[in-house]
């Protein structure tokens, strides 16, 4: 019979770069909707790019390009920090400032005082 040499894994020795990764593109993604919702509402060229189907407008596309930005930021960053221990102060306080912004862009009243109307 083989005996395998296993030692228990201790919480602290377990990396959290990819938990991490997942948060900060959550962040990304909020923001780059909110940025995309913006522009497309801001500047009738844009609102065409981001119109993928009619009958939703502008918005089928910005949900849509702002999905691929979330997805490609966990990807990325996903990659880089599998084997990591980052900081999660620093990524959560920055996540939650990009869904902050997010929020804000999206929010009619906010859009209208930046465009000035």
């Amino acid at each position: 019979m083989i005996m395998a040499n296993i030692k228990p894994i201790r919480p602290d020795e377990i990396p959290n770069g990819p938990g991490a990764a997942a948060i900060l593109a959550a962040g990304i993604g909020c923001a780059a909707m909110g940025i995309f919702a913006l522009a497309g509402d801001a500047f009738a060229s844009l609102n065409h790019f981001f119109t993928f189907y009619a009958p939703t407008g502008a918005l089928s596309g910005v949900s849509t390009s702002a999905v691929i930005v979330w997805l490609v930021a966990w990807f990325v960053l996903s990659r880089r920090w599998a084997p990591k221990n980052v900081e999660m102060t620093k990524v959560l306080s920055v996540s939650f400032a990009l869904l902050a912004v997010g929020v804000l862009l999206t929010f009619p009243p906010v859009m209208d005082l930046i465009q000035g109307r």
